[in-house]
């Protein structure tokens, strides 16, 4: 329990790092964080597969395909709801009639979308070691942290561009850490519960995970043309995750 705990803590306290790294470089520039960024879905994919997804089609006995297959799609059509039901209602909001309004406006829905998805990403953790498998557990959690750390420092990047006050920015950043603490311990106890889900609920947080990557950050780093190169850092994130897992 003592390892679910820190890891708890490690996985939301990336998030965190990764803003104290923002307040820092206040003017990051778009290359640099969408080559963080590019890395971190490559790591994201490689521990989706390798372990959740692998994993949820060992332990699915019989009916792994489709045990595998049905908690992949319900993780993502969770997410896509609460995309539609939360950020969307959001985006219809009137904002004051200021030079910042619509910036504003994007801002404050990318930091919603960040509290939402860490909560799965959370839940991925815990999951992880919720299978007994430490190994497995760290991988996961590895994977996820790297990732937070740009994730933090776009956060208050997106922010602060907008005018909001560093200490609000930093605030909110926190929180959006928090949020993943909590849901590494709903994917620990919620795993243990019964082990005739542990499929299922491998698959779940391998689908939010999926979801995320390819409806988000992949076509957020192809919105120019020809950005081959977080084509190339995505490639290079999945591979030294690739690597990480043949050390643990």
């Amino acid at each position: 329990m003592e390892i679910v705990i820190l890891t708890a803590f490690g996985v939301g306290g990336a998030t965190i790092f990764g803003a104290l790294v923002g307040l820092l470089f206040k003017k990051t520039t778009k290359a640099f964080t969408d080559g963080a960024m590019a890395v971190a879905a490559g790591v994201m994919l490689a521990a989706a597969m390798l372990g959740l997804i692998i994993p949820s089609l060992e332990y699915g006995g019989r009916l792994a395909v489709l045990i595998t297959t049905l908690g992949i799609f319900v993780g993502a059509i969770c997410l896509d709801f609460f995309d539609l039901l939360i950020l969307r209602r959001i985006g219809r909001c009137e904002w004051e009639n200021t030079s910042h309004g619509e910036s504003l406006r994007r801002a404050i829905l990318f930091v919603t979308a960040i509290a939402i998805h860490n909560l799965p990403e959370g839940i991925a953790a815990g999951v992880g070691f919720g299978t007994g498998d430490a190994a497995a557990g760290i991988f996961i959690a590895t994977a996820i942290a790297l990732q937070n750390i740009p994730e933090g420092m776009t956060v208050i990047v997106a922010m602060l561009g907008v005018g909001i006050k560093p200490g609000r920015t930093f605030l909110v950043a926190f929180l959006t850490g928090v949020v993943e603490i909590i849901g590494t311990f709903i994917g620990y106890f919620a795993v243990n519960l019964s082990s005739a889900v542990l499929p299922f609920v491998l698959a779940f947080a391998g689908g939010n995970m999926l979801y995320v990557i390819a409806d988000e950050m992949i076509p957020e780093l192809h919105s120019e043309e020809g950005n081959h190169l977080s084509t190339y850092l995505l490639l290079l994130g999945f591979c030294f995750m690739l690597l990480l897992d043949a050390f643990l």
